[in-house]
């Protein structure tokens, strides 16, 4: 039975796109609205855009009946979805985009929607669908500087996006939007015939011609042009998100351990690899690919298409970055206050697993964290404080099942449906949380290949450094077991020490306000793996260093 009171929190969205038909209810509770966090997803493949245009017209005709009635029976059946969950009436829209606004007959179309299901269709303007597709983007990570590309079905819109405190900035010309959809483009190029006919240059001249105009509208700001890590591309929409999960799947670590298009993240000259990726689709040798359906995979031509022409007036870009927003997470962001956007993903998803002293026991972390090269900041106040509340979560799990469950807990665990989080996050916060509950030697050899797989995703060095604050975590945990300090018992402080060799041996104390006689055994054990992770057969890759344990000052020995 549904919970009136948390109802009222609850919004359900229709996104009637041109190659499908989305269905969702979210839950906008304040404490947790920056992740969207999502109660129904569905999807009716029902094409609106194929629906107009026919292998045996060339020119577009009016949406069939038996398709208006195909739509109004899905609308039907997710009207009585949101009665189920109890979502106020006034809180259930419907969006329509290109393929409607531009149907022969979509006045009619619309009228008898609303007559059949008594929901009145908002036909979402050119402009306003590209400023909505931006905040779906911009809802996609904790920060968002760059060129933004969202491609649909029949068109794709183009603009520069910068987040910042809340706000989200861009393009004055707001976002400019082509014809050039991945359903568009592949009926534009079966027209244009073979690549080396005329009529094939001349549609392609015409392409790259409205990109570099849309891009020198738009007028990147110098500082996004400037910037010390470079230009970034973010791209939203299902051709761009396929495209994506194409380039997954040939990633250099096979299999790529993360499942979730939202945060993944390439450099320019793999996006830019359109050979491999139609060799991937095509190959009889390869097996289905993970989230590209057949018509994603028909479409890879038409999107390899377009990755050529935007190579040939892009500015220099450096990394390129995929989204999940789209039109639900555009219309919920750009509603949201500003206070509740500027809320970093990876905090808001952890929070509700909080115990009552977070911000003591992130002091105490951060305290022993102390990079050998000054002023190199390891791991940020988001990521720290992201730990800390998660630390307890699988506290009371069986010994046996907690260190793989927290492994897995940033993509098939608690945190895995969480919006906004990089896949470096994911696999930061899955190392760390492994380590708090003994690490690799305490998962299965299965999930032992799935270990390393994530820690490969992480920047140069900081596997080790994972390792290392996630075992300290462990001794502040068993050190206070609720995640309540009353009062302190335990003081952690490092340094460095150069050993003969010119090498830093990282020192770490645990110096405990009273007097320890006798460790217990699960306090003993999380020093030891401290003082374990400084040998060298733990380090990741040859990188790692050494470390010096001491408690209360004196050098610990396992008598164990």
């Amino acid at each position: 039975m549904a919970d009136p009171e948390r109802a009222t929190y609850y919004h359900a969205l229709v996104d009637m796109g041109s190659n499908g038909i989305r269905f969702s209810i979210t839950d906008l509770a304040p404490e947790t609205a920056r992740i969207l966090p999502t109660l129904f997803l569905a999807r009716a493949a029902i094409s609106l855009y194929d629906a107009q245009y026919t292998s045996s017209s060339t020119s577009s005709v009016p949406i069939p009946q038996d398709t208006i009635v195909s739509v109004i029976n899905a609308l039907l059946r997710f009207k009585s979805t949101c009665d189920d969950f109890g979502v106020p009436e006034h809180q259930i829209r419907i969006v329509a985009t290109e393929a409607t606004r531009k149907a022969i007959n979509s006045e009619d179309f619309r009228r008898q929607i609303e007559e059949k299901t008594q929901w009145k269709v908002e036909l979402l303007p050119k402009e306003d669908e590209g400023r909505v597709g931006a905040h779906g983007v911009a809802s996609s990570y904790a920060q968002v500087k760059g060129l933004v590309m969202d491609l649909g079905g029949g068109s794709t819109q183009i603009t520069w996006l910068k987040t910042e405190d809340g706000q989200v900035n861009m393009s004055e010309k707001g976002c400019i939007s082509l014809p050039y959809g991945a359903a568009a483009l592949t009926k534009g190029l079966t027209a244009a015939g073979d690549k080396k006919g005329k009529g094939f240059q001349v549609f392609e001249q015409q392409v790259v011609h409205d990109l570099d105009t849309a891009i020198k509208t738009i007028d990147i700001p110098v500082e996004l042009l400037k910037q010390e890590e470079g230009l970034s591309l973010y791209l939203s929409g299902g051709g761009f998100r396929g495209w994506g999960f194409v380039l997954m799947s040939e990633h250099s670590i096979k299999p790529y351990p993360i499942p979730i298009i939202n945060g993944f993240r390439v450099t320019r000259d793999v996006f830019h690899d359109t050979q491999t990726v139609q060799a991937a689709v095509k190959s009889d040798e390869t097996p289905d690919i993970f989230r590209v359906s057949q018509r994603r995979a028909s479409q890879v031509p038409a999107v390899a298409f377009l990755v050529e022409c935007l190579e040939k007036v892009l500015p220099s870009i450096t990394n390129v970055y995929f989204c999940q927003g789209g039109v639900r997470e555009g219309m919920h962001f750009v509603e949201m206050d500003p206070s509740q956007r500027k809320e970093n993903p990876l905090i808001t998803a952890t929070k509700p697993y909080a115990r009552e002293s977070v911000a003591a026991i992130v002091e105490l972390l951060h305290g022993a964290v102390q990079p050998l090269e000054s002023g190199k900041s390891l791991f940020n106040t988001a990521i720290m404080t992201a730990f800390v509340q998660a630390m307890y979560v699988h506290a009371a799990f069986p010994k046996d099942l907690a260190a793989g469950a927290a492994l897995r807990s940033t993509t098939t665990g608690y945190f895995a449906a969480a919006h906004g989080i990089s896949h470096e996050q994911r696999a930061l916060l899955a190392i760390l949380l492994c380590e708090r509950y003994g690490g690799f030697g305490s998962i299965s050899p299965t999930e032992q290949d799935f270990y390393r797989r994530m820690a490969q995703l992480l920047p140069e060095g900081m596997a080790w450094w994972c390792m290392y604050l996630g075992r300290v975590a462990a001794v502040v945990a068993n050190v206070y077991p609720a995640g309540v300090a009353k009062e302190e018992r335990v003081k952690v402080e490092v340094g460095w020490k150069m050993t003969k060799k010119g090498n830093g041996k990282l020192r770490i104390d645990f110096a405990f306000v009273q007097a320890v006689e006798e460790l217990d055994e699960a306090l003993r054990n999380g020093l030891s793996k401290v003082e374990k992770v400084g040998k060298k057969k733990q380090w990741v890759d040859g990188q790692g260093h050494k470390v010096l344990l001491t408690v209360n000052g004196k050098e610990y020995v396992d008598n164990s």
